[in-house]
């Protein structure tokens, strides 16, 4: 007995995002605009964002940039508010806005040295010394040992969509443009160039055929009172 001809493969997308990164209001439109089509999100930390892509574990990454480009596209999103985060009870905690010309004094340690933020956020609480990170990060962390304000003075971090070149699939375009800020009407969406059913063309209500008859001159009664004035008509003698 021959064997039953596959189905083919559902779509579906997978995303990766960095700490800090929401991707809640996106995830929401996709299942509103495109329902019969999985999509599926995990994080990932900055070290592997790009490493996600390149495994196949992910069709698209936010990714915190700079990133290196190569093979890849990148569509930079939104800038992120930097913070600086210090042990509970440092002065800073009295203010809501820190300028880094105010903490000159103060000793800063390396994100990427301390093994990355979570590991940093500890050792701050340890009263080493203080970090800067994005504000996003240090709210995801929550570390309850540590206060974060937001930071003036220092260059801020930027968020950026990226995926493979050469991988631009419907279902990525579609994702892209929802990220993009694309209305579902949009043109360049790939869910909204699907070819509409044609419409049947209306009945030939003119009769059998089609073919109009030619008008035919009307004759009518001459009128006794053209070309007189009003009252022009002669009464009948009694």
């Amino acid at each position: 007995m021959p064997d039953a001809e596959e189905s083919p493969e559902t779509p579906e997308l997978r995303f990766a995002y960095v700490a800090g990164v929401t991707p809640g209001k996106w995830i929401r439109r996709w299942e509103e605009r495109m329902p019969d089509v999985p999509l599926h999100a995990f994080m990932s930390d900055d070290a592997s964002q790009l490493a996600v892509l390149r495994d196949g574990s992910a069709d698209l990454s936010f990714v915190r940039l700079p990133v290196d480009r190569d093979g890849l596209h990148v569509i930079p999103l939104y800038e992120e508010q930097q913070a600086v985060v210090a042990p509970k009870g440092h002065e800073i905690s009295v203010f809501e806005d820190v300028a880094f010309e105010d903490l000159s004094e103060e000793n800063f340690l390396d994100v990427a040295e301390m093994g990355g933020p979570d590991m940093a956020l500890q050792v701050v609480a340890s009263g080493a010394g203080l970090v800067i990170m994005p504000m996003p990060v240090a709210r995801h962390l929550n570390n309850k040992q540590t206060v974060s304000r937001r930071l003036s003075g220092v260059p801020g971090t930027q968020i950026g969509l990226a995926w493979l070149a050469g991988n631009d699939s419907p279902v990525i375009e579609e994702f892209i443009g929802i990220v993009r800020g694309r209305t579902a009407q949009s043109s360049r969406q790939p869910s909204a160039q699907q070819k509409k059913p044609k419409k049947a063309p209306k009945p030939d209500r003119r009769g059998t055929g089609g073919i109009k008859k030619p008008a035919v001159s009307q004759r009518y009664a001459p009128n006794p009172d053209k070309g007189r004035g009003r009252g022009s008509r002669k009464k009948g003698k009694r």
